[in-house]
């Protein structure tokens, strides 16, 4: 089988540095994905947490978009329980209008933060707002293809400002409900792996159930996996412990930046020395030298049947950082049986 690589970033915020540094490295990170060869950069929301910094990915995506030059820019995604469909219709829009034929609108259902954070994020709060999701999907697609019914309350709104150019939309998920909507709707389908490690079946029934749409004529699945990659398998061991600590302390509801690595591993020996088998890996994550993540990389895109893998990678330096993607596209550009596209679009 033959995949695309891209990637997929949370805008990590390291331990002594601001939001606005975590988010111009990600620009910085877009630039070199491009020069790299990967397929796309998506860039993810998430609110009311000092770990990552991307609460807006549409203006994230904009200013990406403004510094690359052929890359496909995305959003990994939008949290549409919280928006209004014209209201993400209409930025997305406007993004496919300045940046043509390069603009994915990925959706997701999660809220991508806790409940009281979710409410605040509300208009209206004198009710929790409904779960709707479908009925807001359905809608947001109408909106897009401008294919409203005649009869519709909103038919009668003018087109959306970037038309004729539209983003091209998918369906995030993390559970079997996310690839049935995707099958149905006749959407491609991104699977996050890194939450949910199981999920090789959903994308199994999801092409089996899939039906042909105007978006998507035949299934296509990305998989989103979480890497750590360096020269040696120790090393990227080293780098992968901040984001060990980071989310073993998530999993205990206290939320911090991305650690320095020192302070990782000294967290990580502790926590084993006074609970040991307390620290189990409760999330997939591929780490290792460049050969050892291009074989995990590959076994997992067999293993889904994917079109294409999106790596996230969450290191507290931004240099290491960008030198695994760098040593994951050096790997696969040199084949030693891996099939990946990472070259050319």
């Amino acid at each position: 089988m033959t995949f695309r690589l891209s990637v997929l970033d949370q805008s990590p915020i390291a331990e002594g540095s601001k939001g606005g540094d975590a988010l111009r490295r990600s620009i910085d990170l877009a630039r070199r994905a491009e020069a790299l060869g990967f397929h796309r950069y998506w860039v993810a929301e998430h609110h009311g947490t000092p770990m990552l910094a991307c609460t807006s990915p549409e203006i994230l995506i904009g200013a990406i978009a403004a510094a690359t030059t052929a890359i496909r820019v995305g959003s990994g995604g939008v949290m549409l329980p919280h928006y209004s469909p014209l209201k993400v219709a209409e930025v997305f829009s406007m993004l496919s209008a300045l940046y043509p034929g390069r603009i994915d609108l990925a959706v997701g259902r999660a809220a991508g933060t806790d409940p009281l954070t979710t409410f605040a994020l509300q208009r209206d709060r004198r009710q929790v707002a409904p779960d709707d999701f479908p009925q807001q999907l359905g809608e947001l697609l109408a909106l897009l293809s401008d294919t409203l019914p005649a009869g519709h309350r909103f038919a009668r709104l003018a087109a959306l400002p970037g038309c004729p150019e539209r983003p091209s939309p998918w369906l995030l998920g993390s559970s079997p409900q996310s690839g049935i909507w995707a099958a149905d709707g006749g959407l491609p389908y991104a699977f996050a792996d890194f939450i949910n490690p199981t999920g090789a079946e959903v994308a199994r029934r999801y092409r089996e159930a899939f039906t042909a749409s105007e978006v998507s004529p035949s299934p296509a699945v990305i998989v989103a996996v979480s890497a750590v990659c360096a020269d040696t398998d120790a090393e990227a061991e080293r780098l992968a412990a901040s984001g060990r600590m980071a989310f073993a302390l998530l999993h205990q509801g206290e939320l911090i930046p991305v650690p320095p690595v020192e302070k990782a591993l000294r967290f990580l020996a502790d926590r084993e020395a006074h609970e040991p088998g307390a620290m189990p890996r409760r999330r997939r994550a591929i780490v290792g030298s460049p050969a050892t993540v291009r074989d995990g990389i590959q076994a997992v895109a067999e293993e889904y049947g994917a079109d294409e893998v999106m790596i996230v990678t969450i290191t507290y330096d931004h240099e290491a950082r960008c030198r695994s993607y760098a040593l994951i596209a050096e790997a696969f550009s040199r084949g030693g049986g891996a099939r990946a596209v990472i070259s050319g679009r």
